[in-house]
């Protein structure tokens, strides 16, 4: 019962998605800080290579640079990682896109490349890597996916990012279908729903002193998610501490979502 044994992830291994930058850059440090051996694929090589290099002055990360959202990509993922391992703890799906139009001017495009990226990726992942996350789950100690979703799948986002909203919403549905197929072989499915983080994708809103101060005081707490919120949350997830938890969404938003 204490915190050490509660808490620990120390000695798994972990994939995390979209890891050269932003929210799965935060959890990739978090997690191999904490003893963690992970693994960071990003779309752009040479990012995921120098994100790795600065992750590795502080434990095990090694960078397999790949596209998820095509066919191909996953699989050159999935045959690289299990060249160096049979079992995986941990699976983070945070890889994702936006897009913004106003309604009436919105392409097809927006809706393509966005469900893509942010539902179709992370679904075939996690199937293709189900013979690794069945061989390192036992009852006591499931193996864990993690999804990354939003607030803005929770309420009505303020911007014109309807596929970016739709796709989320849909994250933690298809998390919640997931966890009650897989809860039998010991794999645990969850969801985080981050508020405002510091990221490339929140820059255009974070990077104007104007627009800042909005998104802080839109906030209940009012302040921007720090790297310890949203990594705390994931090793909440990945530990034992969570290990009779699966199919939730947890909200990890300052309060946002109290908002409805």
């Amino acid at each position: 019962m204490n915190i050490e044994n509660l808490f620990s992830v120390n000695g798994k291994v972990a994939l995390v998605t979209g890891g050269s930058r932003g929210i799965g850059y935060m959890i990739a440090d978090g997690l191999i800080r904490n003893g963690v051996r992970v693994y960071i694929t990003s779309r752009k090589a040479k990012d995921c290579d120098l994100a790795a290099q600065k992750l590795r002055e502080f434990g095990d990360c090694i960078s397999i640079p790949a596209d998820v959202a095509s066919a191909e990509g996953i699989l050159s993922l999935t045959n690289q990682l299990r060249e160096e391992e049979s079992e995986l703890d941990i699976l983070v799906n945070n890889a994702g896109a936006a897009w913004g139009a106003p309604l009436g001017e919105f392409p097809d495009a927006g809706f393509e490349k966005v469900m893509d990226i942010n539902v179709k990726a992370p679904f075939m992942l996690t199937q293709e890597l189900l013979p690794e996350l069945r061989s390192a789950a036992t009852a006591e100690d499931p193996a864990r996916v993690i999804m990354i979703g939003s607030v803005d799948g929770l309420r009505v986002p303020f911007g014109d990012n309807y596929s970016y909203s739709a796709s989320k919403a849909g994250v933690h549905m298809m998390a919640r279908h997931m966890a009650h197929h897989l809860v039998k072989e010991n794999i645990n499915i969850n969801t985080i729903a981050p508020g405002p983080f510091e990221s490339k994708m929140m820059s255009y809103m974070l990077d104007n002193p104007k627009r800042r101060a909005g998104v802080v005081a839109s906030t209940p707490q009012g302040r921007i998610g720090m790297p310890e919120d949203i990594t705390g949350a994931v090793i909440f997830l990945a530990s034992r501490a969570s290990a009779w938890l699966t199919g939730i969404t947890l909200p990890v938003d300052g309060g946002i979502s109290t908002h409805g």
